[in-house]
C-alpha cells in the first residue's frame, strides 16, 4: 500500500473496534495518521494503544478532540444511537468536521443522518467495505461511498489508507444501496459454492480438485477462490458472522419491500441463514451453509466430521 503522498493533517477518531475496526485502525495509523479510538469493550483499545492510538474516554471526548470521525458498527440502532444520543456526536461536533460512517446500515439512516450533520455544517459519507477481515487486514478493501464530493475528495486519502477499490456512487444513502447489491451477489454465490461443493461430495468426487478445475472457468470467483477453500478445510471461523449477515439480508429485504420488487434469491439465502441460527451457528462465518446442505443431503448432521 503506498503511503507517501497521504495527508495526515486531519486528526482521525475511529468508534468501534471489532474483527473489522481494529485492522482498520492499525492500517490508518501506518499511514501516519493520527488517531482517537472509543469502543465499548476497553480491552480492544488497550490493544490499539500500544499501536500507537490515542485512547477516549467517550464518543463526547472522542467528538471534540478530532476533525474526522469514522464508525465501524454492527447495525443502524448502533449508528444512530452514536450520532443522535445526548452524549452522541450531533451535539459535539463542530463546523467543517467529517463524519464516515463504514458499517452496513439502512440507507434511510445514513441520509437521516447526513441531514442532520448538515445542519451543523458537517459533512457525512456513508462509505460501507466488502472484503471481510482479510482485506481489512491488508489494506484491500472495497469501499463504495454515498455523499457529496468535496466530501469524498475530502476523505479519499484516508479510505485509501484502509482500501484499494474506492468508488464514489452518488448522493447520500448510494454507498448503503450499493453494500445491499453486494450482500446479494455475495450471498448467492456462497450459496452455489456450497452447492456444488455438497454435490462433489455426495457423488464421492474430490471437492478439491472440482475447486481448482472450477477456478479456470466462468464459475471463477473470489468466493470460490477463499471461502471455497475454507468450505473444503471446514473453517467456520468468523470472518464475517452468519448473524450480521443475516442483518445485512434483512436489510436487502427491506429495501425491496420499499421498492416494491421482487428478489426470491435473496429471500431464500435469508431463509437458510434462519435455518442455521435455530440450529446455534449465528455466531460462525457465514460460510456454514455448506453444513446446511450437507445435512439436507444425507452427509454430514456436524460442523466437524
Amino acid at each position: 500500500m503506498d503511503t507517501q503522498n497521504t495527508q495526515t493533517s486531519d486528526r482521525i477518531g475511529f468508534i468501534g473496534l471489532g474483527i473489522m475496526g481494529k485492522p482498520m485502525v492499525r492500517n490508518l495509523l501506518k499511514a501516519g495518521y493520527g488517531v482517537t479510538v472509543f469502543n465499548r469493550s476497553r480491552a480492544a483499545m488497550d490493544e490499539l494503544k500500544g499501536d500507537g492510538a490515542t485512547l477516549a474516554d467517550s464518543i463526547a471526548h472522542l467528538t471534540q478532540c478530532v476533525d474526522v470521525i469514522i464508525t465501524c458498527v454492527s447495525d443502524s440502532p448502533d449508528v444512530d444511537s452514536i450520532v443522535f444520543d445526548s452524549q452522541g456526536i450531533l451535539n459535539h461536533v463542530r463546523p467543517g468536521m467529517l463524519f464516515i460512517d463504514m458499517s452496513t446500515i439502512a440507507a434511510a439512516t445514513s441520509r437521516k443522518i447526513f441531514q442532520a450533520l448538515q445542519t451543523k455544517e458537517v459533512s457525512a459519507l456513508d462509505a460501507p467495505v466488502s472484503g471481510g477481515d482479510i482485506g481489512a487486514q491488508q489494506g484491500t478493501l472495497s469501499i463504495m461511498v454515498g455523499g457529496e464530493k468535496n466530501a469524498f475528495d475530502r476523505a479519499l486519502p484516508i479510505l485509501q489508507a484502509m482500501g484499494k477499490n474506492i468508488v464514489h456512487i452518488g448522493d447520500a444513502g448510494a454507498g448503503q444501496i450499493t453494500k445491499a447489491c453486494n450482500q446479494i451477489v455475495v450471498a448467492m454465490t456462497v450459496q452455489g459454492v456450497a452447492e456444488a461443493l455438497t454435490l462433489a461430495k455426495k457423488s464421492g468426487v474430490d471437492g478439491a480438485k472440482v475447486r481448482e478445475a472450477l477456478l479456470g472457468g466462468f464459475a471463477q470467483s473470489k468466493v470460490m477462490e477463499v471461502h471455497g477453500q475454507k468450505m473444503l478445510d471446514r473453517n467456520f471461523n468468523p470472518g464475517f458472522k452468519l448473524d450480521l449477515f443475516r442483518k445485512d439480508m434483512n436489510i436487502v429485504l427491506q429495501t425491496a419491500m420499499q421498492e416494491k420488487i421482487s428478489l426470491p434469491g435473496s429471500a431464500n439465502a435469508a431463509e437458510q441463514m434462519n435455518a442455521l441460527q435455530a440450529q446455534g451457528k449465528g455466531d460462525l462465518d457465514f460460510i456454514s451453509v455448506l453444513t446446511l446442505y450437507e445435512l439436507l443431503s444425507g452427509i454430514g448432521d456436524s460442523i466437524v466430521d
